[in-house]
């Protein structure tokens, strides 16, 4: 007869056996954590392995992501489509099980996880979608949005900052249907050294419950029935998200290893794995795992019946409200709505023809104004800073503790603000934007990283671009920020020069179902340029000649972005007087530009001809454009604390120093 324990030590295998072989990995973790999945992934969790992407699923993420052979293990006993061969490939290249989950590679992984918290947090983003969804589709008798989000996490979670961001937040809006589990095994990698007492003794219970949270205490995590009765509480309870304390012992089974920091990181060893299938009774070769286990562990039935169930509830609901249905599938598929491409063209008309000068941020809510009314999915938010980044518009709701929303005030939580967005965006349903200071992407840095990573649609409205904020001084005049996120891969930064741009830059970050975007935004007022149909259809390419040399030959090339086109525009004309014919650039995106072909990027930049850069930050990365013989204007310092107009011409953004520049480059020929 199986056991709960037999099923348990399958998982414990698998997890030493492939981190043994690979030579590399985290046993302990899905050792100590194997009964907690048993109870959850058996008994609770509610999936198919056969369609990973079913809508009404239950999303369950590994927060502590480095213990990713317990998720590659359940995934694989459960029935998804990740084959033993590629258990034994845990950690090669091009497995389908890497070091840490990577959404994409195996079926069934929610996320990507490895950073700690960040995995929490985007399920409480997850847990978030659930419940606007829910608020804004179901109907009386018709509950088509009815899932929960599971969490497993650790104490490297909870000591990360970004885990008090999110967890307080989840806090104050109930949100109910999220349970995380927490695997309080007093040991981390330092463990070796010293008591995990000695950097970490914080009453976790106390300080989830002064979030405002369901706290389940002292619960055995080897022992089944208390595991199972904790859960229980925790779906029980609906007006808070619920933290279930589960004391286990980290690499449980190993006799020499089991609560020690030497079980945390590393291989048990051959000789340990030996004698720990000794301690455990688990007399099967490595990856071996006998037929009655897998046939108690299969979910693939169960798991079709849940979802047969599903379906014939979403028929009648089908029957019934016919649109909402069809616009629930229209946006869990992660399609734009019909008519999407005539309305994105009106409104870029609209903008052209009102030709406003007015900062970018302010263009951004244009924009926002003009595009969220035929995006239901769009939800917007910001870090406390909704008045600065302007990131509110007409019809934004609030979210609160019940009822629908668009609209989530994060409160100065930048880090976690940008984790819960990727959660909302993996859940599916929505386009979530979120704004702060461009100076304080640093905070949220590692969340835009995954966002990249990951190729989730989330834009990130990052306002107060450069020096030109003025007063608060070089603690909020971003100087590297723009190019620090131009290098993240998969990442498209945009800096707009004026309202169209703007506008267009908007339109491209909705329309990329591949990727995020970053808007970095003007605080202060910038011209509107001229440009012919042509010119804002080239928009879109990332960099396009904005103003053509009027005086029959191109001698220079001023290339610019953001505030700084307008002092290119003014160097133009001074140069045309001089004899000296400029060609000026707008380049609003580096990381678009850089992707069209050679014969777009030789058309905007000839080659042969001399070039100068201009934009207010730091000047290392204009040198891929200027090349050795051009000139790069920017700022590599940091700033002052002074009105914006001052600190531009303390710093030479002026047009005369742009027509000095281009006239010394000139001169070295």
């Amino acid at each position: 007869m199986v056991t709960r324990t037999d099923l348990a030590n399958a998982i414990r295998a698998l997890a030493m056996d492939a981190v043994q072989k690979a030579n590399s990995g985290h046993p302990g973790m899905p050792m100590g954590m194997a009964d907690i999945a048993e109870v959850l992934w058996r008994h609770h969790l509610s999936h198919n392995p056969h369609d990973p992407a079913w809508a009404n699923r239950d999303r369950f993420v590994l927060s502590n992501g480095h213990g990713s052979m317990l998720l590659y293990a359940l995934l694989h006993v459960t029935g998804y489509a990740l084959p033993l061969e590629q258990i034994e490939k845990f950690r090669q290249l091009h497995s389908m099980t890497p070091g840490h989950p990577e959404i994409g590679c195996a079926p069934g992984v929610e996320t990507t996880t490895g950073p700690l918290g960040q995995g929490l947090a985007n399920a409480v983003g997850m847990a978030l979608a659930e419940r606007l969804l829910a608020a804004e589709f179901n109907r009386p008798g018709h509950d088509v949005v009815d899932h929960r989000t599971w969490v497993f996490l650790g104490d490297g979670c909870l000591m990360e900052g970004i885990s008090h961001e999110a967890c307080s937040l989840a806090g104050t809006l109930g949100l109910g249907k999220l349970v995380a589990l927490y695997d309080d095994n007093g040991i981390s990698i330092d463990s070796e050294k010293g008591s995990i007492d000695a950097w970490f003794s914080d009453d976790t219970p106390a300080r989830f419950a002064a979030y405002g949270w369901h706290v389940v205490r002292d619960v055995d995590g080897h022992d089944p029935e208390a595991i199972d009765a904790a859960i229980r509480s925790a779906i029980a309870e609906d007006a808070r998200p619920t933290l279930i304390c589960c004391r286990t012992v980290i690499g449980k089974g190993s006799p020499n290893k089991a609560n020690t920091g030497a079980a945390h990181g590393a291989p048990l060893g051959a000789d340990e794995v030996a004698a720990a299938r000794k301690e455990l009774g688990w007399n099967h070769p490595p990856f071996v795992i006998p037929d009655e286990i897998r046939q108690a562990w299969d979910a693939t039935e169960a798991g079709r019946k849940r979802q047969d169930s599903w379906n014939e509830r979403f028929a009648a609901y089908a029957k019934a409200f016919p649109r909402e249905a069809t616009e629930f599938r229209r946006r869990m598929q992660g399609e734009l709505p019909s008519g999407w491409s005539d309305h994105s063209a009106d409104v870029i008309a609209t903008i052209v023809q009102k030709a406003e000068s007015i900062a970018t941020r302010k263009a951004s809510q244009n924009a926002i104004e003009r595009f969220a009314p035929a995006l239901p999915e769009l939800v917007g938010g910001s870090a406390d800073l909704a008045a600065s980044n302007l990131t509110l518009w007409s019809g934004s709701q609030p979210v609160g503790r019940t009822g629908p929303g668009n609209y989530v005030f994060y409160g100065v939580r930048e880090f976690g603000m940008a984790a819960i967005m990727n959660g909302l965006s993996l859940h599916g349903g929505f386009i979530p934007y979120g704004g702060t200071f461009l100076v304080f992407s640093d905070y949220a840095r590692n969340a835009i990283r995954l966002a990249s990573l990951m190729k989730r649609r989330v834009v990130f409205v990052l306002t107060h671009d450069s020096i030109g904020l003025g007063e608060d001084g070089p603690t909020h005049q971003p100087v590297e920020h723009a190019a620090s996120l131009r290098v993240i891969p998969n990442l498209d930064v945009w800096r707009p020069c004026d309202a169209v741009e703007t506008a267009v830059a908007w339109k491209m970050s909705l329309e990329r179902a591949d990727g995020p975007t970053a808007h970095l935004l003007s605080r202060q007022n910038l011209p509107h340029q001229a440009r012919t149909a042509d010119q804002i259809e080239a928009i879109r390419r990332g960099g396009y000649t904005l103003s053509e040399s009027s005086t029959g030959h191109v001698d220079i090339v001023l290339i610019a972005t953001g505030s700084e086109v307008a002092l290119a525009m003014q160097a133009q004309a001074e140069l045309k007087e001089a004899g000296v014919g400029a060609r000026v650039v707008s380049m609003p995106s580096t990381t678009v530009f850089d992707r069209q072909d050679d014969v777009w990027k030789r058309s905007v930049l000839p080659p042969g001809v001399r070039r100068v850069s201009v934009e207010a930050g730091v000047t290392d990365c204009w040198y891929k454009y200027v090349g050795l013989d051009g000139a790069a204007i920017g700022i590599d310092r940091f700033g002052e604390s002074a009105p914006g107009g001052e600190l531009f011409k303390y710093f030479g953004f002026t047009a005369q120093h742009v027509v000095t520049a281009a006239r010394e480059v000139l001169s070295r020929r």
